[in-house]
């Protein structure tokens, strides 16, 4: 009997499809082609195996899901998995009639991503006339009486518009906001320069938060996702390599996380190929970083090791070219000075992002 504790938690990356262009987003630049996408079907059969597995929730998300005509079909199938499913998503093409097939599907919650409180700003950084779109989406759901979370990207371009974000989740009538500091992988690392925010725009940022908090306890659930590269703590990796959650690319590629693709040498299996359980327990991707012996020092003999398991793999390749070495994040690793590097050098000036889109050329594979 395996002696490794079942996830909670899976992430269906349904499509890497997408109406928006958004500069910040943690989708690979190499983005899978609908033709590679799993069908609904295989959709159904991946829940069976996770719920087995012990998985109790689901994330659908991309891209964009409501891209996927089968999605009323893949929410079924989860819902027949006995897993809660949370749809994340745009609120792009999202209609009334579409909202109530999906809730008669079995879909719990819906989870609204916003760019910024002021319309104009939000469809700029979207690089896309999308703010109407979620605007509408936002009213759909509360119709239905589905629970409704708000979620902001944050980056030098939002931060400073917290208290109007807050206010448009109270408008909106959301029960949650999350307000996510912007975690440089995929397309996000491809335009860090542009989206690091300074110190003081960080701390006004904080400030604001706690405000929020102390007046809507109670009221509205306010989350804040801590930013990587400020503090000198390293985050735990998705609660540990392995250890809560997995990842379904688009394509059936499983993952620890959803950027781990970026690792070399990871060989990730796919559902098409092994059973889910397998990978879990057994495959090298899952197995590479889980728990704390592959560590070197100083996490080996530090005692928050299993705290924060030597921090995100996918950030430390990401600023040292070598993904099992301490987290830069970390005050305590011996690569920290570049990471301070790159936060005291960053600007309050406006830089242009340079857009996700379908393809990518030579241009946008720099980093």
């Amino acid at each position: 009997m395996s002696t490794i504790p079942p996830p909670w938690g899976l992430l269906a990356e349904l499509t890497h499809a997408c109406p928006l262009h958004c500069g910040y987003c943690s989708n690979p630049l190499e983005l899978t082609r609908r033709s590679q996408e799993l069908t609904g079907q295989q959709w159904v059969d991946v829940f069976r195996q996770a719920a087995e597995l012990g998985v109790l929730q689901t994330h659908l998300s991309g891209g964009e899901p409501l891209l996927r005509k089968d999605l009323e079909t893949i929410v079924a199938g989860a819902e027949d998995a006995g897993l809660y499913t949370q749809l994340v998503t745009s609120g792009a093409r999202l209609t009334a009639d579409r909202l109530q097939a999906l809730a008669h599907a079995g879909l719990r919650s819906v989870q609204l991503s916003v760019q910024h409180a002021d319309a104009a700003t939000s469809d700029l950084i979207a690089g896309s006339r999308a703010f109407a779109a979620k605007e509408s989406a936002a009213a759909l759901v509360k119709d239905v009486g589905l629970p409704l979370g708000v979620n902001a990207v944050l980056h030098r371009h939002n931060l400073d518009a917290i208290d109007g974000l807050v206010e448009l989740a109270l408008r909106w009538g959301a029960d949650r906001i999350e307000l996510a500091n912007t975690q440089f992988y995929g397309w996000g690392l491809l335009n860090r320069e542009g989206l690091m925010p300074g110190q003081d725009q960080l701390t006004r940022a904080m400030d604001s938060v706690r405000i929020w908090r102390e007046k809507l306890a109670g009221r509205l659930e306010i989350v804040w996702v801590a930013p990587d590269y400020f503090d000198g703590v390293p985050k735990p990796c998705m609660g540990g390599w392995g250890a809560v959650s997995l990842t379904v690319a688009p394509d059936g590629t499983v993952l620890p996380c959803p950027a781990a693709a970026t690792l070399p040498g990871l060989d990730p299996a796919n559902v098409k190929d092994h059973p889910l359980r397998w990978i879990w327990e057994e495959s090298k991707a899952f197995n590479l970083y889980r728990g704390t012996e592959w560590m070197p020092s100083p996490c080996r003999t530090c005692e928050r090791r299993d705290q924060d398991f030597g921090g995100c793999r996918c950030q430390a390749f990401a600023l040292t070219g070598d993904a099992t070495r301490t987290d830069p994040a970390c005050s305590l690793s011996p690569d920290h000075a570049k990471l301070k590097t790159l936060t005291q050098s960053a600007s309050s000036g406006i830089s242009e992002l340079i857009p996700r889109r379908p393809t990518v050329g030579p241009q946008a594979r720099r980093t």
